[in-house]
């Protein structure tokens, strides 16, 4: 192993041996002219270089690494298409808070500003999407850009996101002397301590709460036991999200999804652990949660504590530290509202348990997406790594798909990360079953990575549902457009046959009846694809809630509806809001806009 700050040594190499002292083994990227040099140097620093056949699919490998190890992702990406090829992933690495450093070739500095071969303007394209982006055009700057990248991407200053270093090929070459090592904080952003005062008017609000609730973001992922005894201790009711999925064990007494909007509209005290109010709860707004509801936020940035909603108390500092104060500090409501907690407890098991009453096949005599679910919950254990893909099939998932550790589209609704999440919680989870939900449409845009998993034996079962088309859309074209289908339809296709000519396994699924044979066949045979036929004749929690509309105030219909009323006339507001706004969020957890394709 080359020693960072030894003489001699290329930037490249530099570099390099760095990234292999911050821990990181695997790199993800597609290879280039303007990358060779620290593409070459990186495989011989023991770095295992995972190469992708897209850099939008690099980015996604090395969000999902960075989710799955609680570490930063690397990317490597060359110059030019190379760089706007991995914005959509950077994008999602930023929409979805993950950290991940992009490492970008950029032509060499005599031909900067002449036309250069895959010249771009790569740092101001993409940095306001990241948390950190430089160009390293002195040598000696390389080392010190480096360790700022990983210090940005982790969240040291504030949330954690992605961070972009490029390099010209001649910088790369060039002999990097004295080269700094890396610093010592090499994880995630440190705890930070919670302030006293702070904590004693929090204290209050629970104290005198009736009825309080948790809805758990990221920062909840690295305080299970914290939150556990939070919730047996104050008795408060929990509602997830994408990226708190999993935290708490299945059939856990405080999580209530199937009555969600119930207990966002009715709780007088809400508590968000490291989670934005964004479109998914509403923006805060009292078209979701109740107009005289007290706020309590915790989080590590502004957008955490502070955005769309200012709260009562805003404790500015890690999950981790604040749940574990509040425990320490033994509060708990005075006056707890039992009977409403037990009530929503028994509507939460209820619809569980009905669920999947509505699977019945369509007309077209093809198996409900909820059947395809409820044979893959019989194989997902603890230790399975699930991810979803998709519009329709995510809307499902949402509801119904058992998730230990998860990984889904995120709040950007960025189609197309099954497969290379997949991929890469394969290889950063080796030990795991990992297993990929994902709709044929968003399946086409990475289903060449496929080619990559065989490549580098990802031991990863991937599940297409197939309805043939874009049925969000399709839907919403056949009621709201007169029954007109213009680029929704995506029929015939045989992705079982693609995986078999990319050098995997494959089946086709055409019967429910099958399904449990064909997902332990294909676990048998990873990695493998199950073409899976499903009816488009489904309507999925999305589709109903009016997502493909795109209502103006809300993302929802009925809180959009709900929102019109209240800026309307306050004489009506109260009385029209009840009336709007009933019970009719569906089990899932609050579902995220995908982007219509």
């Amino acid at each position: 192993m080359p020693d960072p700050g030894a003489a001699g040594l290329s930037v490249a190499e530099g570099l390099a041996a760095l990234l292999h002292a911050r821990g990181i083994r695997r790199a993800y990227g597609l290879c280039g002219g303007h990358i060779q040099p620290l593409w070459d140097a990186v495989a011989r620093a023991g770095i295992r270089i995972v190469d992708s056949r897209s850099e939008l699919a690099a980015c996604m490998m090395a969000h999902a690494e960075a989710a799955l190890t609680d570490g930063v992702g690397v990317a490597i990406v060359t110059a030019g298409p190379g760089v706007t090829n991995a914005i959509t992933g950077i994008a999602n690495a930023d929409s979805s808070q993950v950290p991940i450093v992009v490492l970008a070739g950029m032509p060499p500095r005599p031909q900067l500003g002449k036309g250069a071969m895959q010249e771009l303007p790569q740092r101001q394209i993409v940095q306001p999407l990241c948390r950190f982006a430089a160009s390293v055009l002195d040598a000696r700057d390389a080392p010190a850009v480096l360790d700022e990248a990983f210090r940005a991407a982790a969240g040291r200053d504030g949330a954690p996101g992605p961070a972009f270093v490029e390099i010209p090929t001649d910088v790369l070459v060039e002999a990097a002397p004295g080269a700094d090592r890396p610093a010592e904080d090499r994880g995630r952003e440190p705890e930070r301590g919670v302030d006293a005062d702070q904590l004693a008017a929090a204290c209050e609000l629970i104290e005198r709460s009736l009825r309080p609730i948790v809805i758990g973001g990221r920062g909840v992922r690295a305080a299970t036991t914290e939150l556990e005894a939070f919730l047996a201790t104050t008795g408060a009711l929990y509602l997830d999200g994408a990226e708190s999925r999993g935290v708490l064990s299945p059939g856990h007494p405080a999580a209530v999804p199937a009555v969600r909007g119930r207990a966002m509209r009715e709780a007088d005290l809400v508590i968000t652990l490291g989670r934005r109010l964004n479109f998914q709860l509403a923006y805060g707004s009292r078209a979701a949660f109740d107009e005289h509801a007290r706020l309590l936020r915790v989080g590590t940035s502004s957008a955490e504590v502070a955005d769309n909603r200012r709260a009562d108390v805003e404790l500015r500092c890690d999950v981790r530290s604040a749940l574990a104060a509040l425990v320490a500090a033994g509060v708990r409501p005075r006056l707890a509202d039992g009977p409403w907690r037990t009530e929503l407890q028994a509507r939460n098991r209820r619809r569980e348990r009905d669920l999947f009453a509505a699977a019945a096949p369509g007309a077209d005599g093809r198996m409900h997406p909820l059947a395809l679910i409820r044979s893959l919950n019989e194989v997902v254990d603890d230790d399975t790594v699930t991810v979803a893909d998709g519009g329709d099939i995510l809307s499902f998932a949402r509801i119904a798909l058992r998730a230990s550790t998860y990984l889904d589209s995120g709040p950007l609704g960025c189609l197309g990360v099954g497969v290379p999440f997949a991929i890469a919680a394969s290889l950063a989870r080796p030990e795991n079953r990992v297993i990929a939900l994902v709709g044929d449409g968003s399946f086409g845009f990475t289903a060449l990575e496929i080619d990559t998993a065989v490549r580098h034996e990802a031991r990863a079962l991937f599940v297409v549902a197939n309805n043939e088309g874009w049925n969000i859309e399709r839907k919403d074209q056949e009621q709201r457009f007169g029954g007109r289908l213009v680029g929704v339809e995506l029929p015939g296709c045989r992705y079982d046959l693609l995986a078999e000519a990319l050098g995997a396994r494959g089946r086709r699924v055409e019967r429910e009846e099958d399904l449990a044979e064909a997902i332990r066949w294909g676990l048998d045979n990873v990695p493998a694809v199950l073409d899976v036929l499903v009816t488009a004749e489904a309507e999925s929690p999305d589709f109903r809630n009016g997502l493909a509309q795109v209502p103006a105030r809300q993302a929802l219909l009925t809180w959009h509806e709900a929102e019109s009323v209240l800026s309307g006339s306050n004489s009506r507001r109260v009385e029209d809001r009840r009336r709007v706004a009933t019970d009719t969020v569906p089990v899932a957890s609050i579902p995220e806009r995908r982007r219509s394709s």
